[in-house]
This record gives C-alpha cells, sequence and structure tokens, in this order.
C-alpha cells in the first residue's frame, strides 16, 4: 500500500498533525493553567470553584460525545453524574471502600445505565427521545430522595474522603484540583481525538443525515449507543470526583436542573468541539461570579447573557473562533497524480442475476405503491426503471435497499436472501445508493464525507485510517473531485454534490449501484459527463439500476428498462422495444392502450 502525502491528508487531520509547534504551545498552556494553584495564592472558595469547573466539564464532555458528534438529546446527563457520585460517596462512607474501586464501580454503573437507555430508547430520537431521557432524569431523583435506606434520601452523604496515590492523600484543594484537571485533560484528549477515528466519523455521520449514513454502511443504532454509553462514563467519571472533592453530596446536586445546566454549557461553549464544551462549562460556572457586584439583578443579567449568546451565537463561542481561524487556514494543494486508480474487484463471468425480486408488494395503508413486481438484473448491465410521476419508483428502490420493509414478496442478492435485511447490512453485500434529493453530511469534507463509504463491512481494504483515505482519493479520482478533497461538502455546487455523493458509493467496494435520478438538477453538459461516467462504470464491470426521467440519457446508458405504472410492472425489455410499446406510451401521455396504438 502506498504512502499518503501530507498534502492529501483531509482538513482536520491537518489540524491535527501538521503543526508541532501549536501541539507545542497547547500543551505548555494546559500546564501553566494546571500549575496556576501553586504559583498564586487562591482562596479556599475560588478553588472550590476552580474544582466544580473541572468535574463539570468532564460530564459537559459527554454531552459534546452524545450531542455534538452524534445529534442526539440527552436530557439525562445529571443522573449518570450522580451515579459516579453516590458510588463514590456511599463506596467509601458506608462500605469503606477505596476511592479508586468505587470510582470503577461508579464509571461501570453510569456506563451500563447509558447502555440500556439507549439500546432501548435511541431507535425513537427527536422529541420522543427528549422526553424519555427527562423521564429517566425525574425517576433517578425520586429514587435519590424517597429510598433513604440506601441513597440517605434529602439529608446526603457526608464525609467522603479524597483518594490516595501511594500513601499521599489528596488532602490540599490545589493537590485534588491538579488530580482533578489531569483526568480533565485526558477526557480533552479523547473527546478530541474521536472524530479523527472510524467511530467518530460515524457519529458525525449520524448527526449529518441518519438515513444516508445508515445507507451507507453506518450501523446507525450502534453507533448512538457507542455515544450514549460514552457519554455516560464520561459524566460518572465527573460525578465520582465532584463528591470526593466536596466531600458532601445530595439529590439537589444531581436533579433536572443540573441536566439543563449541562446542555447550555455545552451549546454556549460549541457542542461539537471538546474545547467548546470546556469553555461553556468555565464561562457558565465563572460568569455569575463576575456579576455578583449587580447584587439582587446579578442572575436576571446571567440569564439574558447566556440566552443572548445562544441565539447569536449557534455554533457557540469556540465554533466562531475556530470558524474565524479557518479563514486564515489555507490547505496544501492535492497531488492528484499521485493517487492509486479506482480498483472494483467486481466478480465477472457469474450467468445468474444479481438481483432477482419476486412479486415484491409494498402498501401504504389501502395505498399499493409496489403491487407485485418481478424482476431480474443481469450482471455488468445498466437496468433502467421509468415511469410517470407517482408509479413506484422511487418506492420500489426504498425497498430494495431495506429503507422500506417489503410488504410482500422476496428479494435475493448474489443469490442471498435479504428481504429481511437492513440497509446497513445490504450495504455490507456490496450494494451502494444515491439518493434523488442529495443526501451527503454537509459539514464534513469532501474526503471525510467519502471515508464514510469506505467504512464499509464488505471493504477489502482494512479498517486504517491511511487505507481508508487511500480508498477514499481514488474514489473521488475516478469522478474527478479529488482535487475538492479539503472542501466542506455544503460549499460545492449542485452537481460537483452528485458526484461526491457517486464517489461516497464507489468507496464502499459495490457490485452493485442503486441510482436514483441522478441527472436531476444537473445542466447538459454535466447530464453528458454523468453519462460517460455511467458508461465507464459499466466497463468496470458493475451492475446499475438506475431512476431516470431524462430519456436521452437512458436511452444513451441502458441496456434494459422496466416501466412500472400504478405500482406494476407494464414493459420490460431493450430501450429501443420498450421506449415505443404502446403500454408505456398510454402511461406517460395518459391514453388508452388502443388510442396509444
Amino acid at each position: 500500500m502506498s504512502h499518503v502525502p501530507a498534502s492529501l491528508k483531509p482538513a482536520s487531520a491537518l489540524r491535527r498533525t501538521r503543526s508541532p509547534l501549536s501541539l507545542a504551545l497547547l500543551l505548555a498552556v494546559a500546564i501553566a493553567v494546571a500549575l496556576v494553584p501553586f504559583v498564586f495564592t487562591l482562596s479556599p472558595y475560588v478553588l472550590n470553584i476552580f474544582m466544580q469547573a473541572a468535574t463539570y466539564a468532564i460530564a459537559v464532555l459527554g454531552m459534546t460525545v452524545v450531542l455534538g458528534y452524534t445529534g442526539q438529546i440527552n436530557l439525562a446527563q445529571a443522573t449518570f453524574f450522580g451515579l459516579g457520585a453516590y458510588a463514590v460517596g456511599l463506596g467509601t462512607v458506608v462500605l469503606g471502600l477505596n476511592f479508586w474501586i468505587t470510582l470503577l464501580l461508579g464509571i461501570g454503573m453510569a456506563t451500563v445505565a447509558g447502555f440500556v437507555l439507549g439500546l432501548t430508547t435511541l431507535r425513537l430520537g427527536g422529541h420522543y427521545l427528549a422526553m424519555i431521557t427527562i423521564s429517566f432524569q425525574q425517576i433517578f431523583d425520586l429514587v435519590l430522595v424517597n429510598w433513604a435506606d440506601v441513597t440517605r434520601g434529602p439529608d446526603g452523604i457526608a464525609g467522603i474522603a479524597r483518594p490516595s496515590i501511594f500513601g499521599f492523600l489528596f488532602a490540599d484543594d490545589r493537590f485534588y484540583l491538579l488530580l482533578c484537571t489531569v483526568f480533565l485533560y485526558g477526557a480533552i484528549a479523547f473527546v478530541w481525538w474521536l472524530p479523527q477515528t472510524r467511530t467518530g466519523r460515524a457519529m458525525r455521520a449520524v448527526r449529518e443525515n441518519e438515513l444516508a449514513a445508515e445507507v451507507t454502511g453506518v450501523d446507525t443504532l450502534r453507533v448512538k449507543v457507542i455515544a450514549f454509553t460514552l457519554s455516560a462514563a464520561l459524566a460518572g467519571i465527573g460525578g465520582a470526583f465532584y463528591a470526593a472533592g466536596f466531600a458532601y453530596i445530595s439529590p439537589d446536586n444531581f436533579n433536572f436542573a443540573r441536566s439543563i445546566e449541562f446542555l447550555t454549557m455545552v451549546l454556549l461553549g460549541g457542542a461539537d468541539s471538546a474545547f467548546g464544551g470546556v469553555f461553556g462549562t468555565g464561562l457558565l460556572i465563572v460568569l455569575p461570579e463576575w456579576l455578583r457586584f449587580l447584587k439582587d439583578i446579578y442572575l436576571a443579567v446571567y440569564g439574558l447573557a447566556v440566552i443572548l449568546i445562544m441565539v447569536f451565537l449557534p455554533t457557540g463561542i469556540w465554533g466562531i473562533i475556530r470558524g474565524r481561524a479557518d479563514k486564515f487556514r489555507k490547505h496544501a494543494a492535492v497531488e492528484v497524480d499521485g493517487i492509486a486508480a479506482l480498483k472494483f474487484d467486481v466478480p465477472l463471468g457469474d450467468p445468474a442475476p444479481i438481483l432477482r425480486i419476486v412479486d415484491v408488494q409494498k402498501h401504504f395503508g389501502g395505498v399499493k405503491a409496489v403491487d407485485g413486481i418481478s424482476l431480474e438484473v443481469a450482471r455488468g448491465t445498466v437496468h433502467t426503471l421509468i415511469g410517470p410521476n407517482g408509479s413506484g419508483k422511487t418506492t420500489t428502490l426504498n425497498v430494495l435497499n431495506g429503507i422500506y420493509k417489503a410488504t410482500g414478496g422476496s428479494i435475493f442478492f448474489d443469490g442471498a436472501d435479504i428481504t429481511a435485511m437492513t440497509p446497513h447490512q445490504r450495504a455490507g453485500l456490496g450494494i451502494g445508493r444515491t439518493f434523488q434529493n442529495i443526501r451527503l453530511f454537509a459539514s464534513m469534507s469532501v474526503l471525510e464525507n467519502v471515508m464514510v463509504g469506505a467504512q464499509r463491512a464488505n471493504n477489502p481494504v482494512g479498517a486504517s485510517r491511511a487505507a481508508l483515505q487511500e480508498r477514499a482519493l481514488s474514489a473521488l479520482k475516478f469522478v474527478n473531485m479529488a482535487d475538492q478533497a479539503h472542501t466542506i461538502v455544503k460549499n460545492l455546487p449542485y452537481g460537483h454534490q452528485r458526484l461526491v455523493e457517486i464517489a461516497r458509493a464507489l468507496a464502499g467496494h459495490p457490485s452493485f449501484l442503486l441510482l436514483d435520478e441522478p441527472a436531476a438538477g444537473l445542466n447538459q453538459t454535466e447530464k453528458q459527463s454523468l453519462g460517460e461516467l455511467l458508461k465507464r462504470l459499466k466497463g468496470h464491470g458493475l451492475t446499475i439500476f438506475l431512476i431516470e426521467h431524462d430519456i436521452s440519457l437512458i436511452e444513451q446508458v441502458s441496456d434494459t428498462i422496466t416501466v412500472l405504472n400504478f405500482g406494476k410492472k407494464i414493459a420490460e425489455g431493450e430501450p429501443g422495444y420498450v421506449l415505443r410499446h404502446p403500454d408505456v406510451v398510454a402511461a406517460y401521455l395518459g391514453e388508452t392502450t388502443h388510442a396509444a396504438a
């Protein structure tokens, strides 16, 4: 495998690796901040504020993962924070356990709770997910208050001991704050590194467009559960250190208001950035202290300031800072000539059809959108599905893709029955897909979009970042988009976005492509280029199942045409025969078969 030059790396990777000086400066600042309590004389009150900020920030970093990266609403973060705190409180005070053992217990309890809650609720999403997490938070509040035999009820738990390492007890607030800061830095490093991983890219894909992510090959439920679990684990760590730091906890510290506070912190700083979450936490804790000179009205001014910041800075304060910095950042030109040619690895010579549909039906109530369609698609051909608007073409494609579950019938791909498979499972078998209305991951770069497509289960190139990146660049080169690899997708013109969507499908080593009106919205020159691209794909052995309205493009690329009308197949065969078939003419012109003849 050839080495990928630094100039070919995505924007996020360039920010992460290109400047050792910036990393050294960041490390120096981090060390300086950690040593502030030892250089300056700070009152116990100020040290307590810093401890609160450090422990809260770890929990807020969990919100960055679940909300900022994955786009899932979690209004129960204080529950996981509280599980970590109560594990330490009850473990050290009641059971007499070592702090580090109770820390592991707290992380474990929070992680399991996050996993169970995510696994049972994340299929819903949206406002339903918000309602369930609120309910979970309220149940936790009631348990803390009313199960006094275990939790000690409203009185809380006092006398929680600080941890020790090799006999050194962190009784001094300065040393304990340093310990919290070390764990905070570890959490920041993890959350900052996560988006560069396979799982992190999948998380951001889910955030941007969950349906496209699933069809591209991402197991969206698994990714969301992982995000929820990681978020809960980070909250458990923060809660454990909070309990030991303040030596006392009560139910008031972990109620619904605290969850809203965590949500506000991550939105205020910037939800999709580790540094933004920490910045928002510090600001929200320190700002009320700065405003106390206003006496009775300081809370009103504080609330108004937060509202104004969130209304006028929708990407958060850190988002604005990062956006301004990006304007001055230049990326090296992509060396297109150094990118390897795209390998298709499509098996040839098998005479059996690659796709076989047997009496497939899809009903929406009393509407029969697809009414008993049967057809076969030969390998290495372009099979086009046409018909008037509302004839069931896109519904058929969605059933083939697994977005809709068939009401009846069977679907066989490459000899295997895929009727009951999910979209990501079908993608893993080698089925690629583009959409009539483009579905890309808008705020990610072109290269990152295509790398998500390369992460399919059937991809033989390996799971390493370098391998996925090389495959993605090869796919972009094939569609003549490699020179735009670092561009954010939403900044591309419409025609180029079409090509990126095709490249994303090609990166996953497909043997079968489902293309839903790829020429829609393209000008004549772009349509001609698309026709040449489809011919090149066919020449490499790919099978293409195409929905299209442009007759000239259909005649140019099609081997076989199937015509639908009112969910039924009315004609099938070679283009010259089908396009002149009287039933087809009647379907398009609204004439009877006799009149058309």
